[in-house]
């Protein structure tokens, strides 16, 4: 038998599936190749079984890092339920807990150990693993470790040391976000340039990308939520506040709605994670510290209700909808004081100027995104150095933005910026443009200014859209030295020596009409016997809360939807299933048979 088929054999025995998933074996080669490899791979692309299938097929020690504790757990979980022996040192468990998990690695019970970076850099564990010959180091979130990422963390820059520690280690790495200059840090920093670099590409042609302007937030979110339900997504807030306000709003309107910020107690945020994981129909309302590794496959739509901190955060956050390939829709919520909110937060925060001008530059490629009047898959992912054609999908692709000559305006602004001094923030410009007599523009004279008043026939609304954009387009900048006063740059000043004109899109007043669900939505996809499937996914429930683990552990829907179309009686049958393998066969072949055969039985 060839390797490739060998390969798959295995694939099938322990994972329940009959085919790689696009450039899977390729990486899995390599590491069982002994050869170091960085790989980059679209969130749902099934990076996990990357580096899960050759730790298990080497049988060779293997260290698992991860960022976050519920990542750890779902995945220890999943392999377990494959039946696995896999073990686990976290600060989610007791002291004795984490000392049974550590001997049954110790004694060869199980060959794979999870561990945080803070917990692996510890001189006493790295002593403890010295004893052994650990084949394999797999380096999950691996942009943390880069301080040209979006999300540096120091404790994984401390993971560099692993090469020289461990020099016969084969370092496996693996994120969804990286640009150019990450993946060369990594590179670096793992394995001094000695490695193979995989780019999957980082296109997800299943989630559709809309921006709405930020006016009337809550009515526009439940305009967009109405018709979903039944089904999960995540929600991102800003401030910890608006996370409490925003759940809050969504209850009293019937939604199922968990709120999630690290403001929260370790034990609540352990409960409100496993409801989310767990439950039909949840909806998580958070801040960014929940979502990094969560396995949860059928997250239909993610909204922020407010900018993220860059094109990275940004991909990396939509990443988590629709990892079952199935369509799901992100939303974003963008205005003016965000971005001023997001420029302040960078000057205000911590590192060296350099790094603060890399984030700003951040900052102004997701503001473009934002401001882009073309495709919105081709703004996001030409940042990432990928070509792509029009989706056909997003909200400029399904109505193209109307772009018209807004000279006029921009000139009136920008003069009104000029003759205060550019010394006033966005309110006070549209204050003194519209003719507005208040206190500040008196106490300043600045009702006298012969600009006073001379765009007052145009509304708050359009003005501040202009403002931004003129921002976007670098005709404007913020001076956050200046508590965040408008500057004119050299392009502004040419639109104002009317060397360059402005052509800026007509932003509406109101949201577009919620778009009707996917044809290719999972309800869709089940040709037959959508009542079989509601009874699978009754029964999924129940086994799920049997063993304390999320429902899609025990199948995907995908697994059900095949379930409900076939209605596989025999032991053949149902092994014939993609994602039933020996292990989950062995477990839940009969109490699936049992409702499946009751349903042929009542169909006959």
């Amino acid at each position: 038998m060839r390797s490739g088929d060998k390969l798959k054999a295995y694939l099938k025995d322990n994972f329940g599936y009959s085919t790689f998933r696009p450039g899977q074996l390729e990486i899995i080669k390599t590491i069982l190749a002994k050869k170091n490899v960085l790989s980059v791979m679209p969130t749902g692309a099934g990076k996990s079984l990357c580096y899960q299938f050759p730790a298990i097929y080497s049988n060779e020690k293997t260290i698992i890092i991860s960022p976050l504790v519920a990542l750890m757990d779902d995945q220890v979980a999943s392999l377990s339920h494959l039946g696995v022996s896999v073990s686990k040192i976290h600060s989610g468990l007791s002291r004795q807990e984490n000392i049974d998990q550590w001997k049954r690695f110790a004694n060869g019970e199980s060959n794979i150990l999870y561990l945080s970076p803070e917990r692996l850099i510890q001189p006493r564990m790295v002593e403890a693993l010295k004893r052994f010959s650990i084949g394999l180091f797999v380096i999950d979130e691996a942009h943390c470790i880069s301080k040209w990422g979006a999300d540096f963390r120091p404790d994984y820059e401390e993971l560099s040391k692993l090469k020289d520690i461990f020099p016969g280690s084969v370092m496996a790495a693996f994120t969804a976000t990286a640009d150019r200059a990450t993946r060369a840090d990594i590179v670096e920093k793992l394995t001094t340039g000695e490695c193979a670099v995989h780019v999957k590409g980082f296109d997800r042609p299943n989630l559709s990308l809309k921006v709405s302007p930020k006016q009337n937030l809550k009515n526009n979110l439940l305009a967009f939520l109405n018709e979903k339900r039944e089904q999960s997504g995540i929600i991102y807030c800003l401030s910890r506040k608006e996370t409490d306000e925003t759940c809050a709003f969504l209850k009293a309107n019937g939604f199922n709605a968990i709120s999630y910020h690290a403001g929260k107690t370790s034990e609540y945020r352990r409960v409100a994670q496993d409801r989310f994981m767990t439950e039909d129909s949840a909806v998580m309302v958070a801040t960014i510290a929940f979502g990094m590794g969560i396995d949860k496959p059928d997250i239909r739509y993610i909204v922020h209700t407010s900018l993220p901190s860059s094109v990275e955060a940004f991909y990396q956050e939509i990443g988590r909808a629709g990892r079952d390939g199935e369509p799901a829709e992100t939303l974003m919520f963008y205005g003016l004081q965000d971005m001023v909110l997001r420029q302040k937060m960078i000057f205000e925060g911590e590192g060296n100027e350099k790094h603060k001008l890399l984030e700003y530059k951040r900052l102004e490629a997701l503001i473009g995104y934002c401001e882009s009047t073309a495709c919105r898959r081709l703004a996001l992912l030409s940042y990432f150095d990928e070509k792509v054609l029009n989706c056909g999908k997003c909200d400029n692709c399904l109505q193209p933005p109307t772009v018209e000559d807004y000279s006029d305006i921009a000139k009136i602004l920008i003069t009104a910026i000029k003759e205060t001094g550019q010394y006033f923030g966005v309110s006070h410009i549209i204050d003194v443009v519209r003719g507005a007599e208040t206190a500040k523009a008196k106490a300043r004279s600045h009702n006298l200014l012969d600009i006073f008043g001379t765009g007052g026939t145009h509304s708050k609304q359009l003005l501040q859209s202009i403002i931004r954009q003129l921002i976007a387009n670098g005709a404007l900048r913020v001076n956050l030295q200046k508590y965040g006063a408008l500057e004119i740059s050299e392009k502004g000043y040419n639109i104002l020596r009317e060397n360059e004109k402005f052509l800026a899109k007509v932003v509406p007043k109101v949201l577009s009409p919620v778009a009707k669900v996917s044809p290719n939505s999972t309800i869709s996809k089940i040709q037959n016997n959508p009542e079989l499937f509601a009874e699978l996914k009754k029964l999924r429930l129940n086994l799920a809360r049997e063993r304390s683990v999320p429902a899609f552990v025990v199948f995907s829907d995908k697994t059900l939807i095949q379930m409900a179309n076939d209605v596989p009686l025999s032991e053949n049958e149902f092994l014939s299933i993609s994602g039933v393998g020996r292990t989950k066969f062995e477990e839940y072949y009969h109490p699936f048979k049992e409702v499946l055969s009751k349903f042929k039985e009542q169909k006959n």
